[in-house]
Parts: structure tokens; sequence; C-alpha cells
């Protein structure tokens, strides 16, 4: 489901992965203007679990990803809720409207990490890093990026960690290596960002496209 969506309700009851039957899953009633998570919980399933002062033990929210970053997020947005409660108080809904619209925000665009230049003091979108540093993957023939995650790792460096699908019709310490370099590159010819690292773990293979006999243009069926 996107994130932009500004209406968007899970079509089935979230929590697969998460504990049956707990009451901030249960019993959460959806803000207005909700958001669901790519694990599917809404925001503000996790906004209630984080404000809780004494929590109930959700396995999936200490283990889920998409979960703690929200609660991150949502912890950095409740001084700045309060200072704003305090100085113009609004109705419940345009509260709620306002918050939710920054949370929802923050969601879409990832941490805000530094580039090189350190004279600038320029930062970038985790996102919007990512969508490049995806392209510069599947650039390398026989491999596509699944995910990317990048984190700052001190001063303006940044530690990338993609998810790869390789073919199996070459070596695949090779073609990681390329697509590790084809990343490298991206980053710092594109974006300008001084990557220390680039973690790629290969978490699908696939069969790669026969050609056709020579000059048809036609590709056979079937797979290797």
């Amino acid at each position: 489901m996107a994130l932009d969506d500004p209406h968007a309700q899970p079509s089935d009851p979230p929590g697969d992965d998460g504990a049956p039957g707990h009451p901030a899953i249960d019993d959460a009633a959806p803000l207005a203007g909700d958001e669901v998570l790519t694990c599917g919980r809404l925001l503000s399933q996790v906004w209630e679990q984080a404000q809780d002062a004494t929590p109930t033990a959700d396995p999936h929210t200490m283990s889920c990803p998409q979960c703690r970053e929200a609660v991150e997020g949502l912890a950095r947005l409740n001084a700045a809720t309060r200072a704003l409660r305090a100085k113009d108080p609004p109705g419940l809904q345009a509260l709620t409207d306002r918050v939710m619209c920054i949370v929802r925000a923050e969601v879409r665009l990832g941490r805000l990490l530094p580039l090189a230049d350190t004279m600038l003091d320029l930062l970038i979108a985790e996102s919007a890093a990512a969508k490049v540093l995806r392209h510069a993957a599947d650039t390398v023939p026989g491999a596509r990026a699944v995910s990317c995650r990048l984190v700052p790792a001190g001063g303006t460096g940044v530690q990338v960690t993609m998810t790869l699908a390789a073919a199996l019709d070459r070596p695949l310490p090779d073609r990681v290596d390329q697509v590790r370099r084809s990343i490298i590159n991206a980053a710092v010819q594109a974006l300008g960002m001084d990557v220390t690292a680039v973690d790629i773990v290969v978490v699908d293979v696939e069969a790669p496209v026969p050609l056709g006999p020579a000059g048809s243009g036609q590709t056979t069926g079937g797979g290797a």
C-alpha cells in the first residue's frame, strides 16, 4: 500500500508477524489520515506503544526495523508537539492532522545523510540516495537490487547495505564485486557521497534469459 495515500487503511488487520491479541494492536482506533508501514502496522499503533508508560512486550515492535524507525521519529516529534500545544492549543483533530503530516513525510523520506562536501554541509534523504544506488546496481547485467539501506558511519561517511537478486551465468563473487564498484561509482559521481563500506547480501538467484539464434532478435522459451 502506498504511503502517499492520506486515506490508506489496511484491508485486513495487520500483525501477521506480531503477537496475537496484543491490546495495542487489537484495540487501537485508527487516526484520521493514518498510514500503514511496510511491515503492516499502523503509525497510530506505533505511536500509542511509544507513549505507553508501561508498555506490553510486543515481539514484532522490538524486532521490526520499520517500527523502530517510526518510534524514533515519534519521540523526536513529541517535544515539538508539546510546545505547539502549549503555545496555541488547537483542536484535537487539527493537532493530529499536523503531527501526522510530519510523521508521514519523515517515514517517506527516511533519515537525512551527509554528503562529502563539508564546506557546504549538504544533506540528502535516504530514500533519494537509495534510489540512485539501486539503479546503479540494476545497470549490472544479471543483477537486480531488492533493497538498499544507508546509515551514517561517522563524519561524512555512509555505510550501504544492499540485498540483491543475481543470475547464475557467472560466479556470484564476480557479479557482487561488479555491483559494489557500480554503487561506489554512483555514490561518488552522482551524489558526492563518501561511502565507507558496501555490504551486499544475495537473497535470491535468477536464471539468465537465454538468447535466441544470432540475429533473430528472439529469445528462446524456458529458463536455464
